[in-house]
């Protein structure tokens, strides 16, 4: 039975960014990752879509050949519109404008593949098998990397959600969610949150502590590739226009909890009143119309884009935008210089009090070294 929203439940959370990695006592920063801040009526739009600048997804008619690859539907692409309208003052939009998911753009893709739900421990598991792979978070930092860093402490690991055993006030430092962020030493796939901690009867778990070239590397193994941001929104969105959600407009549509998230004092408890304290194996929740799973909440995915606040900008004035691929580098001001790919989707840290980047056109960023509990992937094929 999917379980039940009430209006009590409203959820506080951790926050949205990805947090650094950093080698234990010495802080010395391995990388960081953090969450992006995001006319006339149109017939069969709700107004407020139409005055944001969306029109009417206009969907494409190619039909593959031959049987659908497994685990995997097909998008047929077309023309639609990319972006996100600032959600501050709707239900469960928190309080991010998300300037970086405007202008609201139009975007034409050719039909793809997509995987149906998110890569699982058990799909990993199989491509580690076969090509005897090491992530990023099972090798150790190497001393000419991070040359004042104590040699003691270049030992592998990763990005850990660590939550305080008491609530935390909301007007904080921007760097406070570092206290409920913590390299462990040991921390990767097989161990997502230390050495202590096991994959063992979570097959269908999203596989997580995946960097950016890891996700790359099983997306080539598997014949695949990621999915580019315009590839993943237009999938997530199921062919509406406009859509808060991955299912439409109410978070919980006739009371029904429809993703994983946050709920309950954040970042210290979560009440797991959605049915799940922490992930939840994929598929857990309905698909949205597309046949696609967990485009909302569970674990962020990375895109293949490189990130920057003004892509969107830069996209409206080319028109209609074929294929986009994203621009040629990354570049985040608040922190120049670390390299940054897209993330999409959210994951079960986000809410409305922080983190509401479970809205389907909302982004994310993360560096592309780094690696979470609650970061994961799904993967793109051509026809």
């Amino acid at each position: 039975m999917t379980p039940r929203c009430t209006a009590q439940e409203r959820d506080i959370q951790a926050p949205h960014d990805q947090a650094m990695r950093w080698f234990g006592c010495v802080g010395v920063v391995l990388a960081l990752a953090t969450c992006a801040s995001c006319g006339s009526p149109v017939a069969g739009l709700p107004e407020a879509a139409t005055a944001a600048g969306f029109t009417a997804t206009v969907e494409g008619s190619r039909q593959p050949a031959g049987d659908p690859p497994p685990g995997m539907v097909w998008i047929q692409g077309g023309e639609f519109s990319m972006g996100c309208a600032d959600p501050r003052g709707l239900p469960f939009g928190g309080h991010d404008a998300m300037a970086d998911a405007r202008p609201i753009h139009q975007v034409r893709l050719d039909g793809f593949w997509i995987d149906a739900g998110t890569v699982t421990n058990a799909e990993f598991a199989k491509f580690v098998a076969a090509t005897d792979y090491k992530t990023v978070a099972e090798r150790a930092p190497r001393q000419e990397d991070f040359p004042d860093a104590p040699p003691e402490n270049l030992v592998a690991g990763s990005i850990v959600f660590t939550p305080p055993s008491e609530p935390m006030p909301w007007n904080r430092a921007p760097s406070s969610h570092l206290q409920w962020w913590a390299y462990v030493p040991g921390a990767c796939w097989k161990h997502p949150l230390g050495p202590a901690s096991s994959i063992e009867g979570h097959d269908n778990d999203p596989v997580v502590q995946v960097a950016f070239e890891d996700a790359e590397a099983y997306a080539a193994w598997a014949g695949k590739r990621l999915p580019t941001e315009a590839e993943w929104e237009c999938a997530a969105r199921g062919g509406m226009a406009g859509n808060r959600f991955p299912w439409g407009d109410e978070f919980c549509p006739d009371g029904k909890w429809m993703a994983n998230t946050w709920q309950g004092s954040s970042p210290n408890e979560n009440t797991g009143a959605d049915g799940f304290v922490g992930i939840a194996p994929t598929g857990s929740y309905p698909a949205n119309a597309y046949g696609v799973f967990d485009m909302a909440g569970n674990v962020w995915e990375w895109c293949s884009d490189w990130y920057r606040p003004d892509t969107y900008a830069r996209a409206a004035r080319r028109g209609v935008v074929e294929n986009p691929r994203g621009p040629g580098e990354s570049h985040d001001p608040q922190e120049p210089g670390l390299p940054k790919r897209v993330q999409r989707g959210g994951s079960f840290l986000c809410s409305e009090q922080y983190c509401a980047r479970y809205i389907v056109g909302s982004r994310g960023k993360g560096e592309v070294t780094s690696a979470t509990n609650h970061l994961g992937f799904r993967c793109v094929k051509d026809p």
